[in-house]
Formats: C-alpha cells, structure tokens, sequence
C-alpha cells in the first residue's frame, strides 16, 4: 500500500516537471508577410542587383536555453521577386533554380552558439537540389507582444554568404558573381490564445 501512495504521490511531481519543461519552449510560426530573404549578387561587376523571397516555417523558441531552440523554413523558389518580371522568368529557368524540378529551398538548423542577443545558428540548405551546411549570423531584435496581431512575437535579423556555384548554379560565371550575400529580416508569431 504504502508503494502504492508513494507511486501516486509521484505522478503529479513528474506531471508537473514535464510541463515546466514543455512551456520552456514554444512554437512560433514565422509570418510570411514580415519574413523574407533578401540577395544581392554582382553583375559582371557594373551593379549589385537583388532579389527576395517571401518565407514560411517554424521556430521553437526555448527563452531559457536558447541554445536548443530550431528553426526550419521553406522558400517557394518561384516566387522570387526582384522587380523585374523577365528577370524574374529567367530566374526560374534551368539556367538558375530550374523551379520545375525543385520548387523549394530549405534551411533546418542543427545547432545554434549564443552569446548575449546574437547567435550563430548552423544549418543546412537545400537549394538546387543541393544541401550544404550554412552558418546564420543572427541578432534578436525583440521578443514581446505584438501590438498589431496581440500575439507573442520574436524579430530577429540575419545574415550569410553563399557560393551558387556550391549550388550547381554556374550560368554566365565568373561575370555573374559567384559570392551571394544574403540579409534575412524575420517575424515569428505564437498561435493565437
């Protein structure tokens, strides 16, 4: 008997561990309509043109240790915008992502290093049909409610640099840069309760 009540007397103490454990992390999803990335690359050298794309995806958000936190996001490749509807086409062609044959591009993260509001948040991309092994520099711009949506809101800025030519993208090198810098701005939003 007396295991019995000790056995009962657990159960709430490991229940009520569990869901301290289970609120230290939440799920975020990023909105797409603040989240993109943003890519600029030289032309032959005269310019330094860009282009983006509007992002979707999750971030489980762990404020305690930020460190186990992960991020995964999906780029619609189709969709990217540089303002210029022929370019635009061109981009979409086998001569750059050949979005018929692979419409996404994604970003898992593996592992994140944090030292005070930055981070460096490893990962691996997959564009082309390629996946490589990426590092984000990334800063927390301000975790808080929003006063638009009233949901808890994580803003974050990002950076990197890419090779295409890692990517299997070669058209027009070395005229077309081979070096792609990459400027991330991100909104992450809680379900509503």
């Amino acid at each position: 008997m007396q295991r019995f009540l000790a056995k009962l007397l657990i159960l709430p103490t490991l229940f009520f561990s569990f869901s301290l454990t289970a609120e230290a992390a939440e799920t975020y999803a990023l909105d797409p309509t603040h989240s993109y990335v943003l890519w600029h690359i030289s032309h032959f050298g005269f310019s330094n043109p860009s282009g983006k794309w509007m992002v979707n995806g999750t971030l489980i958000l762990d404020e305690k240790k930020l460190q186990d936190s992960k991020l995964n996001v999906t780029i619609q490749v189709a969709n990217v915008d540089t303002g210029i509807a022929k370019l635009d086409e061109h981009l979409r062609s086998k001569d750059f992502f050949d979005v018929a044959q692979f419409p996404t591009a994604t970003f898992v993260s593996d592992k994140i290093d944090v030292s005070g509001k930055t981070a460096k948040v490893h990962g691996i991309l997959t564009v082309h049909g390629v996946s490589k092994p990426v590092t984000l520099d990334v800063t927390l711009n301000k975790l808080g409610m929003s006063p638009v949506s009233n949901k808890k809101t994580a803003g974050f800025t990002a950076s990197t640099k890419l090779k295409r030519s890692d990517y299997g993208m070669v058209t027009y090198l070395p005229g077309l840069g081979d070096e792609v810098n990459i400027n991330i701005e991100a909104e992450a939003n809680t379900p509503s309760t």
